[in-house]
């Protein structure tokens, strides 16, 4: 997948991530790049922004395996955009699609 394409649609990967469950940065990493190929600094202006924004809230938990993570949980604004990345993403397939579509495959 192109660089550009993946930055156009992390921040609803990101937020898609964030809704499942509270999460913290390196958690959403590893989930992301199960099936998408990205580096983990990409993850963390992503989260930033998206709290400077309003769409996420940060808390500290305390971790067995280290000192306290960095938790983000969506907010209801950020719901809100969830949703409206969806429905600009699947409108988004739906011209691209048609646009590539081969007469002689109709």
């Amino acid at each position: 997948m192109s660089t550009q394409l993946k930055k156009g649609v992390l921040e609803m990967v990101v937020l898609s991530k964030v809704d499942t469950k509270d999460r913290y940065g390196y958690d959403i990493y590893q989930e992301i790049s199960k099936n998408m190929a990205i580096s983990e600094s990409t993850i963390y202006p992503i989260l930033r922004k998206m709290t400077k924004d309003g769409y996420t809230e940060t808390y500290l938990r305390e971790s067995d395996a280290g000192p306290a993570r960095k938790y983000f949980r969506l907010t209801q604004q950020g719901r809100s955009r969830l949703v409206e990345l969806k429905k600009d993403w699947v409108k988004f397939q739906r011209v691209v699609n048609k646009m590539i579509r081969s007469d002689r495959y109709e």
